[in-house]
């Protein structure tokens, strides 16, 4: 089973999203901004990604300066009390499988993770191509 937390207005979530489905799969979309994780779930997310809480907080477009998240005395309880209260501080795409979780920026990172990673040849929503193994 893959997940991915998902913001449909977030063009890198839209590709990592086709990706996935274009391997074959159907994801579990959940779309954190309606539906945040609870915190030992971010917590989970977070320690299996092998990021730091610092790396999975999104500063573009969120509330992360006024909230003053750059202060480098802040604590991971007082990040992840932030990233609750405001679920677009999360970073997204997070992507789930059998093989891991990612922070799938830029949104080709999902394929290190697939089950099938085989997608052939890829346009991103800005042209970009991204070229995986065919499916054989």
């Amino acid at each position: 089973m893959i997940t991915i937390y998902h913001n449909p207005e977030c063009g890198t979530s839209r590709n990592t999203l086709a990706m996935i489905r274009q391997s074959g799969e159907e994801p579990v979309v959940i779309e954190y901004l309606k539906t945040p994780p609870s915190r030992a779930e971010l917590e989970d997310l977070v320690r299996r990604s092998g990021l730091s809480l610092r790396e999975v907080i999104r500063e573009k477009g969120t509330p992360y300066a006024e909230l003053g998240l750059d202060n480098p005395d802040l604590t991971d309880d007082q990040l992840l009390d932030a990233m609750l209260a405001h679920p677009i501080l999360i970073n997204r795409p997070l992507v789930v499988t059998e093989k891991g979780v990612r922070l799938c920026r830029p949104s080709e990172v999902v394929l290190d993770i697939l089950p099938n990673p085989a997608i052939g040849r890829f346009v991103k929503e800005d042209g970009e191509v991204v070229e995986a193994p065919a499916a054989s």
